[in-house]
């Protein structure tokens, strides 16, 4: 062979085999789990969507689609599912059946397995296969949003009895399997269309997380980025900012039986002394919009897209201070995180409501004793983000007067409205979504007359990508689907 060809040769072997450059995401938490039968975090939720193959997905309105299975209701408690073709895969080499489905969600229903998951799940009496690729589940009671709760990724029936540790070692049928966990926070994934290696990084600190994106360290951040860090950032040729409306839902939340706040004129007040606006534009970078609903975006299927927002109206919130006769300055408590963005945010709303005579004491918490004293009820006000909504029954959970956290729920409040109690019920009898919409937005309209809690905003999903990076795009809910295709060009 004469040596011109065979030097072609080895320089078109050497391109070839040239290493593929892992792509790199910076997260601020790393997943705690890589069960989905467990796993409750955002970034475990995110991870394992890649890993895992569900029954259901949803739509850009929010409504239940089809991923691994389409469904057909039988009668109103009878839904018989089918498996698609694709998909049906494992990691491991077997094949995904009806019996991988069964055994995933019997053992949720188990409660001996304490699965999170088990709640929502309740209302299933049996389930059913019919063969390999179609099995029933046949429920207690009617209820029109069962197949949005089949979310959970399915598992091979044989590891399930094993009791394999899908914790650590997930083996699902994803468009991504798991490489390499052997360090907590730095988790490899490979890409089963091409081998192209996922990398995830826990760097808590958004400062950190942005230097080494700067550096070339991390090629994605999502979220968890202070406005002055964003501004920074868009000032870098080699980084580029996305933004997207997002659907997390920021509150201001009352304790319904203190004396003070159990006040409608007093909790109207508040919302009238908050302006959104100049928080939204001058601490949040305007990375959000204000919210005019309640939990569900006016884009959900069963949002309100009519109803108000509480506008400033310094004069109003006085109005009503005089007219509910309390002394001034009204003293009130607000709890909230030491997470510096929510410091900010409360000592602006500190100073708003000083305007219009009520002293707020502002009181701050490591986020387990701050969490801890919202679930166990012990607070006059505080404020929160409610994350990834999806179902329209959050409303059970959050205001339906059997769901206090002593029962489960998140009821925090103690919010008792018999008949906010009646329009959760017979919107969880309705008979099709169209009738569920109708009344879950005539509940929205009665939120506003109670005002449990005072609607702020819903934050948009902000993205910093390497310029190098191509096709990878923010989702509505924040979900890193978009791993499956990006490339990043060397």
């Amino acid at each position: 062979m004469k040596p011109i060809l065979v030097l072609i040769i080895l320089t078109l072997l050497t391109a070839c085999n040239e290493p593929q450059h892992n792509l790199r995401f910076g997260l601020s938490k790393a997943p705690i789990s890589l069960d989905p039968r467990f796993a409750t975090d955002a970034t475990s939720s995110r991870i394992n969507r890649l890993l895992y193959r569900q029954l259901v997905d949803f739509d850009d309105k929010l409504r239940p689609t089809p991923d691994l299975a389409t469904w057909q209701q039988l009668t109103p408690t009878h839904y018989r599912f089918t498996l698609d073709t694709e998909g049906r895969e494992f990691h491991n080499g077997m094949r995904l059946t009806a019996y991988d489905v069964k055994a995933t969600y019997e053992f949720i229903l188990d409660a001996n397995n304490a699965s999170p998951h088990r709640g929502s799940l309740l209302l299933i009496n049996q389930i059913k296969v019919q063969d390999e690729n179609t099995l029933d589940f046949i429920l207690s009671k009617a209820d029109i949003l069962f197949p949005g709760r089949l979310v959970v990724g399915i598992m091979p029936v044989t590891l399930i009895k094993e009791k394999h540790a899908f914790n650590k070692s997930p083996v699902g049928s994803g468009k991504l399997k798991l490489l390499d966990w052997s360090q907590s926070g730095h988790l490899f994934l490979t890409r089963q269309s091409d081998g192209q290696v996922i990398e995830f990084l826990e760097v808590k600190k958004p400062l950190v997380r942005s230097l080494k994106l700067v550096r070339g360290e991390v090629d994605i951040i999502q979220n968890d980025l202070s406005p002055e860090l964003l501004t920074w950032l868009k000032q870098r040729s080699e980084i580029k900012i996305t933004k997207r409306q997002g659907s997390n839902f920021s509150y201001f939340a009352f304790n319904m039986q203190d004396s003070v706040t159990k006040q409608l004129a007093v909790r109207e007040a508040i919302a009238y002394a908050i302006n959104r606006e100049e928080i939204i534009r001058y601490v949040l970078g305007d990375a959000a919009r204000p919210a005019s609903s309640f939990l569900l975006s006016s884009t959900h299927w069963a949002g309100h897209p009519g109803l108000p927002n509480y506008q400033y109206n310094p004069v109003k919130a006085k109005a009503l201070l005089k007219q509910a006769g309390v002394e001034k300055p009204l003293k009130i408590s607000y709890k909230t995180s030491n997470n510096a963005t929510r410091i900010r945010i409360a000592t602006v709303v500190k100073q708003q409501l000083s305007k219009v005579g009520i002293d707020m004491d502002l009181r701050t918490y490591d986020w387990g004793t701050f969490y801890g004293d919202v679930k166990a009820g012990r607070f006059q006000t505080y404020s929160l983000a409610w994350v990834g909504i999806k179902m329209p029954d959050i409303f059970r959970y959050v205001f339906h007067s059997s769901s206090i956290p002593a029962n489960g729920g998140a009821n925090r409040g103690l919010l008792n409205s018999p008949k906010i109690d009646r329009l959760i019920e017979q919107a969880e009898q309705a008979s099709s979504l169209e009738d569920g919409a109708i009344l879950y937005r005539a509940l929205q309209k009665e939120f506003f007359k109670e005002l449990p809690y005072i609607p702020l905003w819903y934050e948009d999903h902000v993205l910093a990508t390497n310029q190098r990076v191509k096709g990878y795009t923010l989702a509505a809910d924040g979900n890193y689907d978009s791993l499956i295709s990006a490339q990043i060009i060397n």
